[in-house]
């Protein structure tokens, strides 16, 4: 494909698409992960965890076809972000709110979204790969365009949660619908 193809213009506007739709997600666990880290803090969460994230996405994209046919997969995968949504709406130690335990420190939240993000990140890897018909252009396109509306989303729904705390409840209520799903 190049740019004088209409399929290749397609292939674009598939991926931004995928980026926009399936990256939610991703969002709502680092704003989840960093809500609890100090001010100055948050942006470093932020930004280490995307880095880490989208170097797990330069990995899982690569490997995407061979994924596809390990059996059970998603099964595994949707268990585990169902119980990062559970723990992150479980009420902390001694009082009220919400908590998981690792995002209390900047290594624990960027832990927690690489963790969450190589669970999520399938679905999203999968369906650019696809979208790319086999062009490494459009792949890396598609990992470019993530990078922006994961921050941005993150930053949003962070500051959703500090306005509204229900908020909470809902991104992880979110997360146990996208693993039954």
């Amino acid at each position: 494909m190049d740019f004088s193809d209409p399929q290749f213009w397609v292939a674009v506007l598939q991926i931004i698409a995928i980026d926009i739709v399936l990256g939610g997600d991703n969002a709502v666990v680092i704003a989840l992960a960093c809500r609890h880290l100090p001010a100055r803090q948050r942006n470093l969460g932020i930004i280490y965890g995307v880095a880490g994230a989208i170097g797990l996405r330069v990995i899982l994209i690569f490997f995407a076809l061979y994924l596809l046919a390990i059996p059970f997969l998603k099964v595994v995968g949707a268990a585990l972000l169902l119980w990062i949504g559970v723990k992150m709406m479980q009420p902390e130690e001694g009082g009220g709110g919400h908590d998981v335990d690792a995002s209390t420190t900047l290594f624990g939240a960027i832990k927690t979204i690489i963790i969450a993000d190589a669970v999520m990140s399938l679905d999203n890897v999968i369906a650019i790969a696809g979208a790319a018909k086999g062009s490494l252009p459009l792949v890396i396109f598609g990992l470019v365009v993530s990078v922006p509306i994961i921050v941005w989303g993150s930053k949003f729904v962070m500051k959703l949660m500090d306005r509204f705390p229900v908020v909470i409840v809902l991104g992880g209520g979110l997360l146990g619908w996208i693993a039954g799903d």
